[in-house]
């Protein structure tokens, strides 16, 4: 009983010592602290809860737009993060050399072991961009192209299977295979047959967690101390997830380096990655990979199933552009179908695969001020622009809610030349589509994400007709009829902003183009 009042006394004393504490952190914020006079949310000046609330509910990204519309171009985000909203913004952060990423790529949570993503050292970032670079350069990704090609026959054969027997399907499950089957192949030499068999299935949606739990830390720095407590809750999956990995690392491993044309082929040898880094930096690959790709073209899928004349042009395009499926590939003629990129930059931008803020930091204090749109920033802040925020502001893009790919095109009515402000208004949404980062920390796969997706939508559009789902079961992934918010439109594509994108839908019904479709048949192993 006496230990038991001691116990209590102590809860007492500390409780009583907390609070005091707390609220002198609280006033510290909010009075003396150097981004006092920014605006902002009240909560958001005193704890970095009020983004990680948002980030719970994957709504962080509608949030930040809304605020940029309450408190104007640059408001405090967090007791010590600014968010921009502006070109000038992107240009000084972003391309500045001496700017890294933000202390939240180093959470608690985060692996010793760093990766491409979460380096905050220029020169080691600069050493690993150098060698994984290799992995998707122009010349690596020719020499895998049959294997994506290959992967894209087995997801058409599956949407075939489907129309034969009238079922609709939802793009966003068949994606998300496509694209860990595609990475997997390219990060681990491995054929993880998620698009065809059940075993590995796990392996994307546990990634997707892991995706969604880093954006709270990254969000909310201070969960990240818990981590520990989170992974052994979900230790089943955890533990599935890393025997799986560790069988694709011995069989790869096994085999001689140049046995496949992948991550492991590439980055191996003297000038590559170390050993203990290997696989770090192969997982990330996988995890940024997959997903990117995925939402790329369930959000252009989507786009196109609400708007007919779109999708009678870029299917015209396809369907005149090449006499076959079997001559939709990699190469100039791909290339040339120009409706099919403005198709796809224009669902990059309303749907990207990475909508959250890119947190950027001074690598090094120097005696000259860091400046971010007029605004010195003092040290010790995080800044960013938010990617999904920026690509849907007006007045960067004129109707930013509307699905104009033409808006990407050069103007053909009448050969008239391009005016003035036509070029300079072209060229500012140029500046302004972020959708892959830029600098030396833009994504490194923009090529492969450019490739995969136009290959795929291509070979749809050349085999196959395609509609919502009737009834209710069509409106997945859309927002409803009557809203007032432009974002949560019937004709918007909802995406969860979890560092990545999260999604679901649309559910699609396809149809087979004639006898196109025997192509497929005699590609499909018996």
């Amino acid at each position: 009983m006496n230990s038991l009042n001691a116990l209590l006394v102590a809860s007492k004393f500390a409780f009583s010592c907390l609070i005091p504490a707390v609220l002198s952190i609280f006033i510290y914020r909010l009075v003396f602290h150097p981004l006092r006079n920014y605006p902002g949310p009240f909560l958001a000046k005193i704890t970095y809860g009020y983004g990680g609330f948002h980030a719970m509910g994957g709504r962080h990204h509608i949030n930040t737009y809304k605020n940029f519309q309450k408190y104007g171009r640059v408001y405090r985000e967090a007791p010590n993060r600014l968010m921009f909203n502006s070109l000038t913004a992107i240009q000084d952060i972003y391309l500045s050399h001496n700017i890294t990423k933000g202390r939240a790529y180093r959470h608690p949570a985060a692996p010793e072991e760093q990766n491409i993503f979460n380096v905050r050292n220029n020169a080691e970032h600069r050493r690993k961009r150098k060698v994984i670079g290799q992995v998707v350069s122009d010349r690596s990704l020719r020499s895998f192209s049959p294997m994506m090609s290959e992967q894209i026959d087995i997801f058409l054969q599956q949407l075939l299977r489907s129309s034969r027997q009238a079922q609709f399907v939802n793009m966003t499950v068949a994606c998300n295979r496509l694209g860990i089957d595609v990475v997997g192949h390219l990060a681990f030499g491995c054929a993880l047959n998620t698009q065809t068999e059940a075993t590995n299935r796990h392996i994307p949606e546990t990634m997707f967690k892991s995706i969604y739990m880093n954006n709270l830390y990254y969000t909310w720095p201070i969960l990240g101390n818990i981590a520990p407590v989170l992974r052994w809750l979900g230790s089943k999956r955890v533990l599935a997830f890393t025997q799986a990995v560790e069988k694709m690392i011995v069989a790869r491993t096994s085999q001689p380096a140049n046995a496949q044309p992948d991550f492991y082929a590439v980055v191996t040898g003297e000038a590559g990655l170390r050993q203990n880094e290997l696989w770090a930096e192969a997982l990330f690959f996988v995890l940024a990979g997959g997903s990117t790709v995925a939402t790329a073209i369930c959000g252009a899928l989507f786009h196109l199933s609400c708007h007919p004349d779109v999708y009678a042009r870029l299917a015209a395009e396809i369907r005149e552009t090449f006499s076959s499926g079997h001559e939709i590939q990699p190469g100039p003629r791909l290339a040339s179908c120009s409706y099919l990129r403005a198709v796809i930059d224009e669902s990059l931008r309303l749907t990207p695969p990475s909508p959250s803020p890119l947190w950027r930091e001074p690598e090094n204090q120097t005696s000259k001020p860091f400046v971010v749109d007029g605004h010195v920033v003092p040290q010790g802040t995080e800044v960013g622009v938010h990617l999904w925020a920026i690509m849907h502001d007006p007045t960067y893009f004129p109707e930013p809610f509307a699905f104009r790919p033409e808006r990407w095109l050069f103007p053909t009515v009448d050969n008239a030349p391009e005016s003035q402000q036509e070029r300079e208004a072209r060229a500012t949404m140029q500046r302004a589509h972020v959708v892959f980062g830029l600098g030396d920390r833009g994504c490194a796969g923009k090529s492969m994400a450019y490739m995969e997706s136009s290959l795929t939508i291509a070979r749809i559009l050349w085999y196959f007709d395609f509609e919502r789902a009737p009834g209710e079961d069509g409106k997945l992934g859309a927002g409803w009829e009557g809203s007032k918010d432009p974002w949560y439109g019937p004709d918007q594509f909802q995406i969860y902003d979890v560092l990545g994108a999260d999604h679901t839908g649309p559910n699609l019904l396809f149809r087979a183009r004639g006898e196109y479709y025997l192509d497929l048949d005699k590609k499909e192993p018996r």
